[in-house]
């Protein structure tokens, strides 16, 4: 793509009569040819050179568009300068070959082989195409076509070697999957096996009950035939009847105990029957039970946000990258912050001194932290979340208060920001998990809910604050 943006098309080119004239270009020759379409990662390094030089230049050289952007911060001139910049080096040749001069004399025997149209085969192609456009020897555009060539080759690869490591992880996640399958499966069917053993010993002895109630209906049945045949006989004979009669109550009562007996047993089986069931139940839940302390994982002592700031101090140049989609809307409202805090295992992440500076800036920054620090531990006291408090400069940090118990204080290092932070916090955390961000700044809020936080405003917690 072009150095300059879609909209600097309209600034002069090299043979107008404002630039100067170039290394490898003939003054006397026609119009020049129109800029090289450049590849992503020599624009951006074009761009960077000429961040780290700029302010070393005087500043009667420097095009007035730029003076403001040689005052940014190093972090912060390249990113956002990146378009006055490279409208610069397009419109105006003597500031690019003023810029040349000093990236040249950085570049050391690398430049002076460009400048000479040659590069060493284990150059950087990105390296020697931004010094190639900037000091535009004979041959710099063939440079630049090579490099091109190089990074896309490059790109190329990457892809390759990025779709055969997804596709070495599945098939060891597949094999892994199949292998926990055949587990879980050869212990379903050993339960199935057990289950289906004293589901039989429970049809057994249901067989086993019905035929005793069948044999006790039937020994009623004749005891009430016998009844009936010896009132028949008490009726013939009188004398008879009474001593016949108390046979047949005694024979009468016997059987009746005999069927009480019989009832009794019949509800000691079924009391049998349910202690079985309740005991089978019990077994399927410990069963249960072992399978998830089996799967679970160990108890940790570190939480995700612990981990950022060890990860920082051992590499501080990284920046994991990517997110969950977002979760909330920017609200300044105490009850929303409430709500959130409400939710299960959430996790309050605090810009510090955005907070602090809306809330009472007429303070020092000690006091201001003091102050912030020592309300926050009050809402880990009452809510039992996890609370960090992020902060600009551990370099200029004067005078930290004792860290009340479950507020995490944290220190942006030198070269990154406290917004970089909380969003590097953000990404650390699992996804499900519930992070409240409070933060008035919408570059920071727009950042944290593109991975899946909730955004506050500054106003929702000095709210809260002020009602401690």
């Amino acid at each position: 793509m072009p150095l300059t943006e879609p909209y600097d098309d309209h600034l002069p080119e090299e043979g107008s009569s404002a630039a100067a004239p170039e290394a490898g270009v003939d003054p006397g020759a026609g119009a020049p040819e129109p800029e090289p379409v450049l590849p992503e990662p020599v624009r951006q390094r074009i761009v960077a050179l000429t961040a780290v030089v700029l302010p070393g230049l005087p500043a009667d050289e420097v095009p007035v568009p730029l003076r403001r952007v040689a005052k940014f911060a190093p972090n912060r001139r390249a990113r956002l300068g990146a378009p006055a910049i490279a409208a610069q080096l397009t419109a105006d040749p003597l500031f690019r070959q003023r810029v040349t001069a000093r990236v040249l004399a950085d570049a050391g025997d690398l430049g002076a082989a460009v400048v000479e149209g040659t590069a060493p085969a284990a150059a950087d192609p990105v390296e020697v195409a931004a010094l190639a456009y900037l000091a535009r020897p004979r041959g710099w555009r063939e440079l630049i076509d090579a490099s091109g060539a190089a990074v896309r080759a490059e790109a190329d690869s990457a892809v390759v070697a990025e779709l055969v490591r997804e596709a070495e992880q599945r098939a060891t996640r597949a094999e892994h999957d199949r292998a926990v399958a055949r587990v879980e499966a050869e212990k379903l069917r050993d339960e199935l096996a057990r289950v289906r053993e004293e589901l039989g010993q429970l049809r057994e002895e249901a067989r086993q009950l019905n035929r005793t109630l069948r044999d006790t209906q039937a020994r009623e049945r004749k005891a009430n035939e016998m009844l009936a045949t010896e009132r028949g006989r008490a009726a013939r004979a009188a004398a008879d009847a009474d001593a016949e009669l108390r046979r047949a109550r005694a024979r009468l009562a016997e059987a009746e105990s005999a069927a009480g007996v019989a009832r009794a047993s019949a509800k000691e089986a079924r009391s049998v029957d349910d202690a079985r069931l309740w005991l089978l139940l019990e077994t399927i839940g410990q069963a249960a039970v072992g399978l998830r302390r089996e799967l679970a994982l160990d108890p940790v002592d570190k939480l995700p946000a612990d981990f950022v700031a060890e990860a920082f101090a051992e590499n501080p140049a990284a920046a994991p990258a990517g997110g969950p989609a977002a979760r909330a809307r920017d609200t300044d409202d105490p009850a929303r912050l409430d709500q959130l805090l409400a939710l299960p295992r959430a996790h309050l992440v605090v810009d510090g001194y955005n907070v602090t500076k809306r809330g009472f800036g007429e303070m020092s920054l000690e006091q201001q932290r003091k102050r912030l620090i020592t309300g926050l531990g009050g809402i880990a006291a009452q809510t039992g979340d996890e609370v960090t408090v992020v902060f600009d400069g551990a370099e200029r940090m004067h005078g930290l208060p004792p860290t009340p118990r479950g507020v995490r204080v944290l220190f942006s290092r030198k070269g990154e920001t406290a917004d970089e932070l909380i969003r590097r916090l953000v990404r650390a955390e699992p996804a499900g998990r519930p992070v409240v961000v409070v933060s008035s700044d919408r570059e920071v809020a727009d950042g944290v809910r593109r991975h899946g936080a909730y955004p506050l405003g500054a106003d929702s917690l000095l709210r809260r604050l002020s009602r401690s």
